[in-house]
């Protein structure tokens, strides 16, 4: 097999919207819609705050709501910053935004991804999955939705 073949082999086939999960995180599961139009990915995220732990490490605290159309169930979670980066919308707007790198659970496959923090609110997905988190692992068929389940805890 050339290195193509070796690449188009490990690849899974997901849907336009999957359930996902981020499990060092706390987060057993989020819908995520999976955006290969957009770079990065990005969780919905508030009271974003940036802290340094007990070795001196800059780190983030940020509290989500993971479940579209609801705000009554919070997550609180705390991450080491790995970089902060402007990131500009589909809209043109641009924002500087923390981004962490924790592992994504999907299509029963973990993998490490980066994420950049935000508030989507307003957004009928708490998550974008972009085409960085999918490179060797996903391909994305838009007729298909929920192809792997929700994860169970």
């Amino acid at each position: 097999m050339n290195q193509a073949s070796d690449m188009q082999y490990q690849r899974v086939t997901a849907g336009w919207r999957e359930w996902v999960s981020l499990p060092e995180l706390g987060i057993h599961w989020i819908k995520a819609k999976m955006d290969t139009g957009a770079r990065t990915s990005c969780i919905h995220a508030f009271e974003v705050e940036a802290f340094n732990n007990d070795q001196g490490e800059e780190w983030v605290r940020f509290a989500l709501h993971p479940h579209q159309e609801e705000t009554e169930t919070v997550i609180r979670c705390e991450a080491p910053i790995l970089d902060v980066r402007k990131v500009t919308d589909s809209g043109g707007h641009s924002e500087m935004r923390y981004v962490i790198k924790t592992p994504l659970l999907c299509g029963g496959r973990t993998w490490p991804i980066e994420i950049t923090l935000t508030n989507r609110d307003i957004m009928k997905f708490r998550m974008l999955i972009g085409r960085t988190a999918m490179l060797s692992k996903l391909m994305i068929d838009p007729e298909l939705s929920y192809q792997f389940g929700k994860p169970e805890f």
